[in-house]
């Protein structure tokens, strides 16, 4: 059994929640910190796009 690929943004950014990478909420400071969720969710889409 192999690694399930992530079809959208969100599922690549919840398994990553899971791993502990990303914060489960924003903290909302001026300067997003690098687990941020929405910058996670931002950088998660523009892999995809790549990867498509």
């Amino acid at each position: 059994m192999g690694k399930k690929k992530a079809k959208t943004p969100a599922d690549l950014v919840k398994r990553l929640m899971k791993k502990g990478k990303v914060k489960k909420k924003c903290c909302r400071s001026k300067s997003a910190c690098s687990k941020c969720p929405i910058l996670a969710f931002k950088k998660a889409k523009i892999e995809l796009a790549k990867a498509a």
